[in-house]
């Protein structure tokens, strides 16, 4: 699955943060920046193919 998406991360204390935008509530996080995406990367594809009932998202919505 090829797919470019944003990310949104952060660094606090001696951790990284992030998420998908798309996915703003499922905050992850990594010792370093690679493994943080690679975290976001892993509940990206879980959440995207419905392994998580439930999940909300964000769209977004043309109003003509």
């Amino acid at each position: 699955m090829n797919v470019k998406i944003k990310i949104i991360v952060w660094q606090e204390n001696n951790f990284w943060l992030g998420y998908a935008e798309e996915y703003p509530d499922y905050i992850t996080q990594g010792f370093t920046l690679e493994e943080l995406k690679n975290n976001i990367s892993d509940i990206y594809k879980d959440l995207s193919e419905g392994y998580i009932p439930g999940a909300r998202h964000e769209e977004k919505l043309v109003i003509a």
